[in-house]
Formats: C-alpha cells, sequence, structure tokens
C-alpha cells in the first residue's frame, strides 16, 4: 500500500531476506503484504536479485508482488 517509504533497517538486516523478515515483522500491513516471502521479487537499484542479495549500499529496494497475465 505504499508507493515508497525510506527506512534505516538495524544493522543485523544484511539481506532480501533479512529485509523481507524485518518489514514483516513491523506492523500488520507489512506481515500481510509479505506473508508468503517466495513470491515476491526484489529489485537492488533496478537490478533483480535473489533472496540471499546483499543490500549494503543500496540506494532503491524495490519489491514486486506476484502478477497475474503476460
Amino acid at each position: 500500500g505504499k508507493a515508497e517509504e525510506t527506512l534505516e533497517p538495524p544493522a543485523s538486516v544484511r539481506t532480501v531476506g533479512d529485509l523481507i523478515g524485518w518489514l514483516a515483522g513491523r506492523d500488520e500491513g507489512y506481515a500481510h503484504a509479505f506473508e508468503t516471502p517466495r513470491v515476491i521479487r526484489a529489485a537492488i537499484d533496478h537490478a533483480h536479485v535473489r533472496e540471499d542479495a546483499m543490500i549494503a549500499g543500496a540506494r532503491e529496494i524495490a519489491f514486486f508482488p506476484p502478477m497475474t497475465g503476460g
């Protein structure tokens, strides 16, 4: 439900997967958005990445929900 948000995750959040877990624990909205993390796609600075990608130095991290169609 957010187009953009600026956050400072704790130092223990090192990967995209860590970030998803941390965000899911923030509130019900995030928990709902990330309830099935395996279908979420992520990009760091406009490049698609896997869940184990490191986020250090990222200027932008984007999450894409599952979509239908082609």
